[in-house]
């Protein structure tokens, strides 16, 4: 009879891999631990369907090892023998263990070239400074190991059901360490939430080419092609950090977005996702870049040879622009469209800052000023906005949506429930006024408030006050000051009968 393994819930799978993190939690700095811990699942879900398709292959051949070893040339992925979880859990006690698993991680590399080069790079397990002096990180790298020989972390397809699971997983810890990690969680990771939000407003199409320019774990890809709803999408990104470049590039893997091109480099500085000498164009491109970045490149971008600075160069100290105005020139011509995450400054800061909104709602780019409440992302509490650009409008309007007070509260974070995203999209789609929540803007209006974007200068939010009956309200009154009058009078009977002078 064959045995049936028990399919672990996403929730216990979470909860087993959140709990490994205890071996290096308090020992190695957030930002840094989840590069191990995320590496490990990596490996340990390659083993896994490594380890099930081999047994398939096995079965289907009669156990000729010989056939199945063949066909297992012809996989997505190679996994050689040395590299496999199984191996290294095997060596655990050995002296050099940090060695051996990175020379694992290096012949995965070599084993897969194009699709894992690089990807380990910036990872090293036998770090003294990161993880301790030998006998110390020999002991962690053991803990690590069994930690995730949980036979409950089973993540064969046969087991989980499919990519989502271990997608799911990944993203779930991601999340976690973006919490812990406060302010520097912003740097690699966009609330699911506000993600999700971004995705449904863009909407893109099966057939699109896709783009996130700072991409960082890739969680905002991700949602833009679950978006489209098929594997008919192109996926583009960059980021410039070496170890959430490697996150996002083991992250698309997981969700099976293998064909995903996936750059490192500077955005602004270096932008590496090109055609020929060009800026490659897409469909939609979507970001949510760090806030008010300061040196974001200002001194060489006046001499930008891709020309994307033309409707004013942003100030040294606040790079917002720059990611924007890169944004809309990668955009196709036609029917481009993006979708930027800001900070409220960007609304309506003067200078030159105003005068290149100024030229941006002119040529009639601008779509829609979205307001979100505070407190939704990692490390700030500030409010932020979405601002939808889009090429080839049939309208000069521009919609203005305050959405700054639906959320539910939590204690450190406030989230955006599906009832809140469903009414932004909702309201988007219609384009139309809604008392105290969108309003449609013309351009005059645009014009008459200075290119303000500032959101409380369009929609009115303040509730109406009820009006006051003065008839209704002087009778109350007369019928309280006769009351009182008695009270007065039985009071004073009282304090007679227990002879009280009442008059003195």
């Amino acid at each position: 009879m064959t045995k049936i393994t028990p399919r672990v819930s996403q929730a216990e799978i979470n909860n087993i891999l959140w709990r490994a993190c205890d071996t290096l939690r308090g020992t190695v700095d957030p930002t840094q631990y989840k590069d191990y811990i995320l590496t490990m699942l990596f490996v340990k879900y390659l083993s896994d369907v490594w380890a099930d398709h081999h047994a398939a292959y096995l079965a289907k051949y009669q156990g000729d090892e010989a056939r199945a070893a063949r066909a297992m040339q012809l996989e997505r992925f190679q996994v050689p023998a040395h590299c496999s979880f199984g191996y290294l859990y095997e060596q655990r006690n050995a002296d050099n263990i940090g060695e051996l698993i990175n020379i694992a991680l290096d012949d995965l590399e070599t084993a897969n070239r194009g699709k894992l080069t690089d990807v380990f790079r910036n990872i090293d397990f036998n770090s003294e400074p990161n993880l301790g002096q030998t006998r110390e990180r020999n002991t962690r790298l053991k803990l690590l190991l069994q930690d995730f020989a949980d036979p409950r972390l089973d993540l064969r397809p046969s087991v989980v059901g499919g990519e989502d699971v271990i997608g799911n997983a990944y993203e779930y810890l991601i999340s976690r360490f973006a919490a812990d990690a406060g302010k520097k969680g912003g740097e690699f990771y966009t609330p699911g939430e506000v993600a999700e939000l971004l995705a449904r407003l863009l909407n893109p199409q099966p057939g699109a080419r896709i783009c996130d320019p700072t991409c960082g774990s890739g969680s905002l890809l991700i949602k833009m092609a679950r978006q489209v709803g098929s594997r008919n999408v192109a996926l583009y990104g960059q980021e410039i950090n070496g170890s959430t470049y490697a996150l996002c590039r083991m992250n698309m893997f997981l969700h099976g977005l293998d064909d995903a091109q996936i750059e490192w480099g500077d955005t602004l500085r270096n932008p590496r996702l090109l055609d020929g000498e060009n800026l490659r164009r897409y469909d939609v491109v979507a970001a949510n870049p760090p806030f008010s970045l300061d040196k974001w490149g200002h001194d060489e971008a006046g001499l930008d040879r891709h020309g994307r600075f033309f409707r004013g160069l942003p100030p040294k100290s606040k790079g917002d622009y720059a990611f924007i105005l890169h944004m809309i020139e990668t955009t196709l011509d036609g029917h481009g469209q993006a979708g930027v995450i800001v900070p409220h400054g960007v609304l309506f800061r003067g200078g030159t800052e105003g005068k290149i909104r100024q030229r941006l709602i002119e040529e009639n780019l601008l779509d829609a000023v979205i307001g979100l409440p505070a407190n939704l992302f990692f490390g700030t509490g500030i409010p932020a906005a979405i601002l939808l650009f889009r090429r080839g409008r049939t309208t000069s309007d521009v919609l203005f949506i305050d959405a700054s007070r639906d959320f539910d509260a939590g204690k450190n974070q406030n989230r955006l429930g599906e009832a809140h995203m469903a009414r932004v999209v909702d309201a988007y789609r219609r384009y139309e006024t809604q008392e105290r929540y969108a309003q449609r803007v013309t351009p005059a209006q645009l014009l008459e408030n200075d290119y303000s974007l500032n959101i409380p200068r369009y929609v009115d939010t303040q509730e109406a006050e009820a009006a006051i009956d003065l008839v209704a309200t002087q009778q109350e009154i007369t019928r309280l000051e006769h009351e009182l009058t008695a009270v007065r009078g039985q009071v004073h009977t009282y304090l007679r009968e227990l002879g009280i002078n009442v008059e003195a």
